[in-house]
C-alpha cells in the first residue's frame, strides 16, 4: 500500500513539474514545428527531466547520510521555494524566443528540467525510489510537452501560466505536507 502511494506522490509531482514544459511548449507551439521537431523536442524534455532528478536524487541520498533529520526540513522547503518560484516566474516572464531545432532544444528542455534537480534533491533526501521518479518524472514531462506543442499549434498562449500556476501549487502543497511530517 505504501509503494502504491509512493507512485501516486510522485506521479502528481511529475505533472506538477511537467506543467512548466507544458507552459513554455505552448509558446513554442505558437512557431508551428513540424510533428517530426515536436518529437524530438518532447523527447529530449523527457530525457532532461530523467536526467536531472537522476543527479539530484543522487545529491540528496549523499545529504542524507551526512545531516540525517535536518535534511528533510531542507528538502519540505526546497519543494515550497521550488513552488513559489515557479508562481512568481509567471509574473516576471517575458516574451522569449528560441529555435525549436538544434541547440535551441537542448537549451529549451535544460531550462524547463532544472526544477527536476531540486525536486530530485528531496526526493533523494526523503528516500524516494529512483527508478520510480525517474519513469515518472520523464514519462510526464515527455508527454506534457507534446501535449503543450500541439495545443500550441492550435490555440493561443492564454492556457500557458495557469498550467504553470497550478504546478507550482502542487509543489507548494507536496513540501508543507513533508514539513509537517518530519
Amino acid at each position: 500500500m505504501a509503494v502504491i502511494a509512493e507512485v501516486v506522490t510522485l506521479a502528481i509531482m511529475a505533472l506538477a513539474l511537467g506543467m512548466d514544459a507544458f507552459s513554455v511548449s505552448l509558446g513554442l507551439g505558437m512557431m508551428k514545428p513540424r510533428m517530426r521537431h515536436i518529437f524530438y523536442i518532447g523527447l529530449t524534455v523527457g530525457i532532461f527531466h530523467v536526467i536531472m532528478p537522476f543527479l539530484g536524487i543522487i545529491a540528496g541520498q549523499l545529504l542524507s547520510h551526512t545531516f540525517g533529520m535536518f535534511a528533510q526540513y531542507i528538502g519540505g522547503i526546497m519543494l515550497v521555494v521550488m513552488g513559489l518560484q515557479m508562481i512568481v516566474f509567471i509574473f516576471k516572464k517575458e516574451n522569449e524566443s528560441m529555435s525549436p531545432s538544434g541547440w535551441g532544444i537542448i537549451l529549451f528542455a535544460l531550462s524547463v528540467s532544472l526544477d527536476s534537480f531540486s525536486v530530485g534533491l528531496s526526493l533523494g533526501i526523503f528516500g524516494a525510489r529512483m527508478a520510480v521518479v525517474m519513469i515518472c518524472f520523464g514519462a510526464a514531462a515527455t508527454a506534457l510537452t507534446w501535449l503543450g506543442l500541439l495545443i500550441g499549434r492550435k490555440f493561443h498562449v492564454w492556457l500557458g501560466a495557469y498550467g504553470e500556476a497550478l504546478g507550482g501549487m502542487i509543489l507548494i502543497i507536496f513540501g508543507v505536507k513533508l514539513l509537517l511530517s518530519v
